[in-house]
């Protein structure tokens, strides 16, 4: 797939987009952000609404080469299923995994969400502090 052009104006305002999504964060972003921050999950940095390539995905983390996309109610349309797709192709080829969760499974159960973020973490082979396992995870939903 042939990467569109980048150029320096295109970047800056995607970086200043990225900026005002930060600020404008829905509540189940805040509530995902809340247990991924500060290395929390596995010791691994995440970044919100990071630029990769042409796009801004909602989390990354670079060292397992992972992007977790939040889906709220307008991602159902046929417009946005389309253009979802071809962007999950592109991060794929990219060499991103990328796992998709409808805001309504944060809300509900972050912990089954935050599962499903580990299981990928630990199946990108990302080198892992040796003393964290699953079992660390547990506990951290329960309190907040």
């Amino acid at each position: 797939m042939q990467r569109p052009q980048e150029n320096i104006r295109r970047r800056l305002l995607k970086r200043e987009h990225a900026r005002k999504l930060r600020s404008e964060m829905t509540e189940a972003e805040r509530r995902l952000w809340a247990l991924l921050r500060r290395k929390q999950l596995a010791g691994l940095r995440f970044r919100r609404q990071e630029t990769i390539g042409p796009y801004i995905v909602d989390f990354c983390c670079s060292a397992a080469k992972l992007v977790v996309e939040l889906d709220g109610d307008q991602h159902g349309s046929n417009d946005n299923i389309l253009y979802d797709t071809a962007r999950t192709r592109w991060l794929s080829e990219s060499g991103y995994r990328v796992l998709r969760f409808p805001n309504g499974d944060v809300m509900r159960e972050p912990q089954r969400v935050l599962d499903n973020v580990w299981r990928a973490i630990v199946e990108s082979s990302c080198p892992l502090p040796e003393a964290l396992r699953p079992p660390t995870l547990k506990g951290r939903v329960e309190n907040d």
